[in-house]
């Protein structure tokens, strides 16, 4: 089984920890992002798994070795960089096969390896191209083909198709995803870019100045974010942010937001209890909704609707999105495309409340939802 697991692992540059205290297990097959921004440690951690980068303590086993001082070249792992690497003076076919002929493997032998290759990428035609004449789609093919000829226990993928247009990268997404489950072996994957992550996926790890954040599958790190910083960073428009105090009496719960309240649901009280949360009288906290989850009305129609101001319209083809200034913040709302109103415009918003999320304003930790232990 190529299970891939990080205990306790760091790495320092020098007095800067990059990474702490990472624990984490990627599955056998299982297709894994590390995500989060620059300098968030995910390409040190790739590196780390990779042998490309020595870790300063810890331990990672790969397939149940522990290969803490074992060279790259023994870890049966194969690496896909952002850049193609791709030597110019050398067909699609000699670069795919170049890894294999360094192993001294039979030409036979690394014929039906490229082949093969090539045949699941769907470059068989371009095998006797050279680089120069391949598009950057078609590179990052020929780069990928290279590591599937030799066929390892782990992938490993530092932001591969970051630098491809928006067009280009939607449709690489689709393509990993495939040879993901063609090949049916263990992917681990670096991005910041949470749409590749949340698309990809079977688990993500969040992660954010060396520390991990959130580990979980796709749909639990968008539904049940367990801070603020993952709440923020998946979601395109972002989630909505907005300081409040959470008052906790006997029977009935509300948020102050200014000169509004807002009746806490009975299904949002009763997560909060179950999650632990130590709360009573007034509480310092952040209300979290999605944009997908506010109304847009053009008259009040319930007590808990806000009042505000249209700053601006941001049409994007099948739906809009509306920005709102209210009580001096600003916060965004998807709407329909047929939305009539403009800038300056008086407006209501209903929240869902079933879908809001409450943040200790101290911590920036979830109130509602638990930490799944991070491993």
């Amino acid at each position: 089984m190529a299970e891939v697991l990080l205990k306790n692992v760091v790495k320092k540059y020098g007095k800067v920890e990059a990474v702490k205290s990472l624990n984490l297990r990627c599955k056998d097959k299982e297709f894994l992002v590390l995500l989060g921004p620059s300098g968030c440690g995910k390409s040190s951690t790739l590196r780390m798994i990779a042998g490309l980068e020595s870790i300063s303590s810890g331990d990672i086993t790969i397939a149940g070795a522990k290969v803490n001082q074992t060279h790259p070249s023994k870890r049966d792992i194969a690496m896909v960089f952002e850049t193609y690497a791709l030597y110019p003076h050398k067909t699609v076919f000699d670069n795919m096969a170049y890894p294999l002929r360094i192993r001294k493997m039979p030409k036979s032998e690394i014929k039906t390896r490229v082949e093969r290759a090539a045949e699941i990428l769907e470059i068989v035609p371009m095998l006797e191209r050279y680089p120069r004449q391949l598009s950057g789609g078609q590179k990052q093919r020929v780069a990928i083909g290279r590591a599937i000829v030799r066929d390892p226990k782990v992938f490993l993928m530092d932001e591969p198709i970051s630098h491809l247009d928006a067009k280009l990268r939607g449709h690489m997404r689709g393509e990993l995803k495939h040879l993901h489950e063609e090949l049916n072996q263990t992917f681990i994957y670096v991005s910041h870019d949470q749409t590749e992550a949340m698309s990809m996926a079977d688990r993500i790890a969040v992660m954010n100045l060396g520390e991990l954040q959130q580990f979980d599958t796709p749909e639990k790190i968008f539904n049940e974010p367990v801070n603020e910083f993952v709440a923020g960073f998946v979601g395109d428009p972002p989630m909505n942010f907005l300081p409040c105090t959470l008052v906790t009496g006997e029977k009935q719960w509300s948020v102050e937001f200014k000169q509004f309240i807002i009746e806490v649901p009975d299904r949002v009280k009763n997560l909060t209890q179950k999650a632990g949360a130590q709360l009573s009288g007034r509480h310092g906290v952040t209300l979290g909704i999605r944009p997908d989850n506010v109304l847009l009305k053009h008259e009040r129609t319930k007590p808990g609707d806000l009042a505000g101001e249209i700053y601006i319209t941001e049409p994007l083809g099948s739906y809009m999105i509306v920005d709102v200034e209210i009580g001096g913040e600003r916060i965004k709302v998807r709407a329909d495309i047929s939305f009539p109103g403009r800038s300056k415009d008086p407006i209501f918003l209903e929240l869902d409340g079933d879908h809001m999320h409450l943040f200790d304003a101290g911590t920036s930790r979830s109130l509602i939802h638990q930490s799944n232990g991070k491993g």
